[in-house]
């Protein structure tokens, strides 16, 4: 009967070790999800203004706008906080984050602040045709470009 409420004593003390682990897993899905979601609304405010740049999209100056205040909005929030330690692509298949991310916080925060720079004025700067679109789009995309370059998994 002992080693029943032993093995019984075992198990109810590691439930909190395993419900710590279990939200852990559970923070850095989370992190993970909401990070996709947040590139997600980049790519497709992005896409809106590479559309029109091209011409394969009609100029639509209100529209144009409000993408590009759409990403300044979004540069204004804290992404980098969305990069959790255990959601790098050595870590979890859907992460294209590289460990690099993490083992250079402060350049990886710095090229963050570059597309708030870059997204800086874009919502006037895009007004009055398709060409002032292009100009927009190449100075968000080399910002973009600059932190996929060194942090982010090639395809």
């Amino acid at each position: 009967m002992i080693p029943v409420k032993a093995f019984t004593l075992a198990a109810v003390l590691a439930l909190p070790t395993l419900a710590v682990a279990q939200s852990a897993d559970d923070a850095a899905k989370e992190a993970l999800e909401a990070r996709h979601g947040y590139m997600t609304m980049l790519g497709i405010n992005m896409g809106q203004l590479a559309g029109m740049a091209k011409g394969e999209v009609a100029y639509d100056e209100a529209l144009a706008s409000r993408a590009a205040a759409n990403i300044l909005a979004l540069t204004q929030y804290d992404a980098p906080a969305l990069f959790t330690p255990g959601t790098s692509s050595e870590e979890i298949d859907e992460s294209d984050a590289l460990p690099a991310i993490w083992e250079k916080p402060d350049d990886f925060g710095a090229k963050f602040a570059d597309l708030s720079k870059a997204a800086a004025g874009s919502p006037d700067a895009v007004k009055g045709g398709q060409g002032n679109v292009g100009a927009v789009v190449q100075k968000l995309g080399g910002a973009c470009k600059a932190c996929h370059d060194d942090y982010r998994k090639k395809d």
